[in-house]
């Protein structure tokens, strides 16, 4: 098999391929699911993982891969000791008590020795790992992912994918120069209403989509992440290399572990929450990046360190003419939709959808129009689809049997890193367009802003030495 031809299929029939694949249709073939091992060469082989981050995410995704029967657990890399040797009775008493359930349990029991690396290279220059599961903060994702392929491993990597759009194309060129699976964590692409839903808008089922609309309510009003002052950060974690290629700065107990997602330098909402949305949203309109992007926001009604907007509205517009509208607000409560998490609104009709099922609603004829209603009210619950033998219904666990077993296969994942970068690459715009306060135009090729030199600064930053892309 020509491994390089074979992850290079077209983005078009990598989405007519999954529209029922849970647990891994890849281009060129059919599901590879537990009954199909035998088939794989090495198949009864263990797929030996290290594990590069295991805070609140890493954890999750830990006990994911540890739930399959031909994964080992080989080695583990974090900046903090005691996420690395899993062991709960050494965390910060602050970090309990102030963070909660942000904090993984830790604890588990291996059969084997697992090895513990301080430095993530070197875990990248033990040869007995097959792949590697990136879940650190997102500033680290595109030094960690290019030098993993470097290094031969394939790769799971967490979403947001980058912290700037230029590190999302160097992280493409650098897996297209090589043999290796990287697969991104949009874990929506394993979920099966979803994978239903991108054929069926696709196909015409609710008509033309001309808006599109998804939201992130989450009220921290007053306090947010809270006001600390600088200082020392506990003995056993690495600020300098938790920090990597951003500037250094002190450290603070508002910053790492997880609250780093309201700091604009290491994560945003936007991209913590907006790029699934981004993402399954432009997966169900064959969408791939907007032409024009725009929006407004600010930070007045919360009062904590935070340098992210707490209200935020972002409008993408498209060549095709269509819109999607997102919308962050961080000081209030409530649903926007009368169903699910998504909203797309066709000719024919609108559909509300979530992993949880979806609901479409006839449109009706408005003025000067003779046509009577052209598709009928629908409701699906995801209980209602069967699954490939073998997969599971939790979207995430999809994505971890789907990269394991491409592994294996050496074909495409669900969602490839291009497709992680177009869809990361929504909060950088958003938040670019927010930081230069204009309507941007944006060339989805060459990838520059054409009417904005200032905005095209943001596209990278300077890595703090000795660090380079």
């Amino acid at each position: 098999m020509n491994t390089r031809k074979t992850l290079m299929k077209s983005r078009r029939e990598f989405l007519t391929r999954t529209t029922m694949a849970t647990a891994g249709i890849a281009l060129g073939g059919s599901a590879l699911t537990a009954a199909g091992y035998s088939r794989i060469s090495g198949a009864n082989e263990k797929i030996r993982m290290g594990f590069i981050g295991l805070g609140n995410r890493g954890s999750q995704l830990l006990r994911l891969f540890m739930s399959n029967p031909d994964v080992e657990i080989a080695a583990f890399c974090d900046v903090y000791e005691p996420y690395m040797l899993r062991d709960r009775s050494r965390v910060d008493p602050r970090y309990i008590k102030e963070l909660g359930g942000q904090i993984p349990a830790l604890g588990e029991q291996f059969p084997n020795e697992v090895k513990k690396y301080a430095d993530y290279r070197k875990l990248l220059d033990d040869k007995n790992i097959d792949a590697v599961c990136i879940a650190t903060p997102d500033h680290w994702h595109a030094l960690q992912t290019i030098h993993a392929i470097q290094a031969g491993k394939d790769v799971y990597v967490e979403k947001p994918l980058t912290i700037t759009i230029k590190e999302g194309r160097m992280m493409v060129e650098a897996w297209k120069n090589s043999k290796q699976v990287v697969a991104v964590g949009l874990n929506r692409r394993g979920n099966v209403v979803y994978q239903k839903l991108a054929a069926d808008v696709q196909a015409g089922k609710i008509g033309k989509v001309s808006v599109a609309r998804a939201f992130r309510i989450n009220n921290m009003y007053p306090d947010g992440i809270g006001r600390y002052k600088p200082e020392n950060p506990p003995k056993d974690l690495n600020w300098d290399m938790w920090l990597g290629p951003r500037s250094y700065r002190p450290y603070q107990y508002n910053i790492a572990p997880y609250k780093f997602r309201w700091w604009s330098d290491y994560s945003s909402q936007m991209g913590n929450w907006g790029v699934h949305y981004m993402d399954v949203i432009r997966w169900m309109m064959g969408e791939t990046a907007p032409v024009a992007i725009s929006a407004h926001g600010s930070r007045k009604l919360i009062n904590d360190d935070s340098d992210i907007p707490d209200t935020m509205e972002v409008t993408f517009e498209f060549a095709s003419g269509a819109i999607i509208v997102f919308c962050i607000y961080e000081a209030s409560s409530g649903g926007l939709f009368q169903f699910g998490e998504v909203e797309l609104r066709g000719t024919k009709g609108t559909l509300y959808a979530s992993e949880s099922g979806y609901r479409i609603t006839g449109a009706r004829p408005g003025q000067f129009q003779g046509w009577t209603k052209q598709i009928e009210d629908e409701t699906l619950d995801a209980k209602n689809i069967p699954l490939p033998d073998g997969s599971s219904g939790n979207s995430t666990a999809a994505l971890v049997r789907n990269f394991l077993d491409c592994i294996k296969s050496r074909q495409m994942p669900l969602c490839p890193l291009e497709e992680g970068h177009r869809s990361t690459s929504f909060a950088h715009l958003a938040n670019i367009a927010l930081k230069v306060k204009a309507r941007l135009e944006w060339d989805p090729v060459k990838e520059i802003f054409t009417n904005n030199e200032e905005a095209n600064k943001y596209l990278h930053y300077e890595y703090r030495k000795p660090y380079k892309l």
